[in-house]
């Protein structure tokens, strides 16, 4: 049981909501010094008075009877003992030493996880590192969302930020399945709707928008680059491009158009089975309403060896419809000018220079750490067995899991018993802490306060400490406290308390931390401007927007966004008939979190298979029976969920990917990756399903 101490005996604190990372206002009550209740806060613009059930069980989360309170050091015999923090800090610290005096600094690494947040503790957690001396920062989004940034960032020289639809005439959606993965940006779509906005759906799945839509379309999983290139040429075929930004702002558009002639709705139709008519209709929806047109795209496409590139041609092709740096369109937010966090790798401790030193992965995957400033997941499993580039013994894990998110867990679980040193911070004993020989616990986002920018917005916000658990400590004091121990320079972490990071951060924008504490709606930092590229260059190396990206071709890869059918079409296994996609977004849960709250769990009780009717009739299986799914990887059984036929494709599986029990990442693969991001396979996997007799 934890013992928590609020910031007020009585009242409301307002701050900002992080059960997801949408960050919607909230006010959080308190009664004789317990958070009671949560609701919206009315003036925040994320979400502008609205909250979610996810929001609303907070204080469920915070006073969790499984919440972990004290550190835990693993025992000989596999059992956890609890120990004081600074025993486990000191400890932690000496064990560390040991590995950089054995291996170097480079032996050390750390995982990041979305459970405590970004931007701050993004910037701890590489801030120790480097003055550790090592480049190997490691997080979820090697897996999710920076393979969809690259594919911004190659194209526009940015990354891709949430449009507003509000404003859009169309609404494009691929990959995602708003209601469920992004509840606040529902209102927006709604009132773009009201005033008369088409809506065109493109997913493998029938989700929930998708029932909203004008226009709904179900691709074979991962041919959502023969998609993008289909529209390219009928946009191009008609002349409908923005002339003007051809002209004066593209680099390698002759190169696109000559591709995309390739593409015909025919070959569109053969390749990702969307019909040809439709794809003229999507063109046709395309041209009417450009250039207020609001694409979006979800992690559905990036989780396929081919995801980059098909990013980059749909980015193409909303350039091309002149939506480049409108308010509903490809939003370039100008960026506050905060303080820097973040410290230099020195050039002797493993920066890329340094031959087998590089940081893990990168000599695979140069635009992962390049662009996306991190370094690739699957490569430091090979580096913890001994089978990468040099060897990682130690890993500090906060807030991650792993061993539950990562493709091929048997080899994940592997490579983490195998460190010489596992650290995990969480809030509770997941699968990863499970293996781990120190256990720490971390604090929730009602224990902190930190600076938050919302980009697209152009809004800084300050959170507010709501309250204090004995024997927690926060994100920033757990990396201090090792690098005091570790015998850094006091300049490495200067700054006493987060207090003082936040008062350190804003400085160069001139907002104080007191203004910030007084908005709690937050704080514009810089007015809102549109078509900037018309009167400065856009931030790539050539000022322009690069449609064929020279530095691609420095790397050996090709320049233009090439479309390869998905390797489930290429490799075509006799034994592994079925397609298998994963991570479709259940209505209350994130990721791995949330399973253990009870409410949640009596509505998403177990984890299940999504199978086509004529599949499961073929099978012999009825709603509920248990099925194996099968990979070259792993297996895995499950209760099938017989859905209508108009939900998925004949040949089509899927599987929600957070269960902790039944990770499907037991059937997934680590070494099929996207060439540029490093991204696994996620969405396109080989797979049969047997069906599991009971007595």
């Amino acid at each position: 049981m934890i013992k928590a101490r609020t910031v007020i005996e009585n009242g409301t604190v307002q701050t900002l909501c992080r059960m997801c990372n949408s960050r919607c206002g909230i006010r959080v009550h308190i009664q004789l010094g317990r958070i009671t209740q949560i609701t919206p806060a009315e003036k925040v613009p994320m979400n502008q008075g609205r909250i979610c059930p996810r929001g609303q069980a907070i204080p469920e989360v915070f006073y969790h009877p499984e919440r972990l309170n004290r550190p835990l050091k693993r025992e000989t015999d596999g059992s956890f003992t609890p120990i004081e923090t600074e025993q486990a800090l000191d400890e932690i610290a000496e064990e560390l030493l040991k590995i950089k005096k054995r291996f170097g600094g480079y032996a050390v690494g750390a995982w990041k996880g979305e459970g405590v947040g970004f931007q701050q503790q993004e910037a701890y957690v590489k801030r120790f590192l480097h003055a550790f001396g090592s480049p190997n920062y490691f997080s979820n989004d090697s897996a999710c969302f920076k393979g969809r940034n690259i594919g911004y960032q190659l194209v526009t020289g940015f990354g891709f930020y949430f449009p507003d639809f509000a404003k859009a005439k169309l609404i494009l959606l691929l990959g995602t399945n708003t209601p469920v993965c992004h509840p606040p940006f529902m209102r927006e779509l709604a009132d773009a709707r009201v005033q008369g906005a088409k809506l065109v759906v493109i997913d493998p799945r029938l989700n929930p928008i998708a029932c909203l839509a004008d226009i709904f379309a179900q691709p074979i999983p991962g041919t959502d680059g023969a998609l993008a290139w289909g529209l390219i040429n009928q946009i191009i075929r008609q002349e409908a491009f923005d002339k003007e930004l051809v002209r004066d702002h593209v680099i390698g558009f002759d190169q696109v158009a000559a591709y995309a002639g390739n593409f015909t709705p025919e070959r569109v139709e053969a390749e990702s089975g969307i019909y040809a008519g439709v794809v003229k209709e999507i063109a046709r929806y395309i041209i009417e309403n450009r250039p207020y047109i609001s694409c979006y795209l979800g992690a559905g496409l990036e989780h396929n060896e081919n995801g980059v590139n098909a990013v980059r041609a749909m980015v193409i092709l909303s350039c091309l419809c002149g939506a480049l740096d409108n308010e509903c369109g490809l939003v370039w937010p100008e960026m506050p000018d905060l303080a820097r966090l973040t410290l230099d790798l020195p050039p002797s401790e493993g920066a890329p220079s340094e031959g087998n030193h590089r940081p893990i992965g990168s000599s695979r995957f140069p635009a992962l750490y390049e662009l996306g400033g991190e370094c690739h997941t699957m490569s430091a499993m090979d580096s913890m067995l001994d089978q990468g580039d040099y060897p990682l013994r130690g890993l500090i894990v906060t807030a991650a899991n792993p061993a539950v998110t990562n493709p091929n867990t048997e080899k994940v679980c592997e490579a983490l018993r195998r460190l010489d040193l596992l650290v995990v911070h969480d809030l509770f004993l997941t699968a990863t802490a499970g293996l781990a020989r120190y256990v720490l616990p971390a604090a929730t986002f009602l224990e902190r306060s930190e600076i938050h920018t919302v980009p697209n917005l152009q809004r800084i916000f300050l959170t507010q400490n709501v309250a204090r658990v004995d024997g927690v400590i926060d994100e920033y004091t757990l990396w201090r406290e090792l690098a005091l121990r570790l015998g850094f320079d006091r300049d490495v972490f200067p700054w006493p308390g987060e207090t003082d990071v936040n008062r350190f951060l804003p400085e160069p924008t001139g907002i104080t931390l007191d203004e910030l504490a007084d908005h709690p709606e937050g704080i514009a930092y810089a007015p809102r401007t549109f078509r900037k590229y018309k009167s400065r260059p856009l931030p790539t190396a050539s000022g322009k927007l690069e449609f064929c990206s020279a530095y691609l071709r420095g790397l050996g890869l090709s320049e233009l966004p090439e479309y390869t059918p998905p390797h489930h079409l290429r490799e075509s296994p006799k034994d592994y008939p079925l397609c298998l996609t994963t991570g479709g977004r259940k209505t209350l849960l994130y990721h791995t979190r949330h399973l253990n709250i009870p409410g949640f769990r009596e509505i998403h009780r177990d984890a299940e298979i999504e199978i086509h009717p004529d599949d499961a009739a073929g099978l012999g299986v009825e709603n509920g029976d248990l099925v194996r799914v099968v990979s070259r990887v792993g297996a895995l059984e499950l209760a099938a969920r017989v859905v209508h036929r108009s939900e998925l494709l004949s040949g089509v599986v899927e599987v929600y990917h957070g269960w902790e029990e039944r990770p499907i990442n037991r059937v997934t693969f680590d070494e099929v990756n996207d060439p540029i991001s490093g991204f696994p396979l996620l969405k396109g996997v080989p797979v049969r399903l047997e069906k599991v007799e009971t007595c």
